[in-house]
């Protein structure tokens, strides 16, 4: 018998669109706590180590690094709750890469 069989079955589940960004927003909270978790480390260095001047001119950056992603990671969350959501403005792409690596640079001034 050569009837036309059907089409083949998928090999994977079919995609989710809601998966996509329900683990971008997850990742965007996973990333702000880790820093946070980093900035409150880079602050027990400063009072109870005692670190000087130069850890807590760090820890400040640390902060404010820290506060800029957090504003970052919240405009980035909303933009996902829409049903196709644009792709990330390139300022925005800029100033988290400059977050970053200015928590590298405190990791650095740490354990320096």
């Amino acid at each position: 018998m050569s009837g036309a069989q059907g089409p083949p079955a998928p090999r994977w589940p079919a995609r989710d669109p809601g998966a996509q960004p329900e683990r971008t927003r997850l990742a965007w909270r996973r990333t702000t706590l880790t820093f946070f978790v980093s900035v409150a480390l880079a602050l027990r260095l400063v009072v109870v180590e005692g670190g000087g001047a130069a850890a807590a001119l760090a820890l400040s950056v640390a902060v404010l690094a820290w506060l800029v992603l957090l504003v970052v990671a919240h405009r980035r969350i909303r933009a996902m709750a829409s049903a196709r959501p644009a792709a990330m403005d390139q300022r925005l792409v800029w100033v988290t890469a400059l977050c970053v690596l200015a928590l590298i640079v405190v990791g650095g001034v740490a354990l320096w």
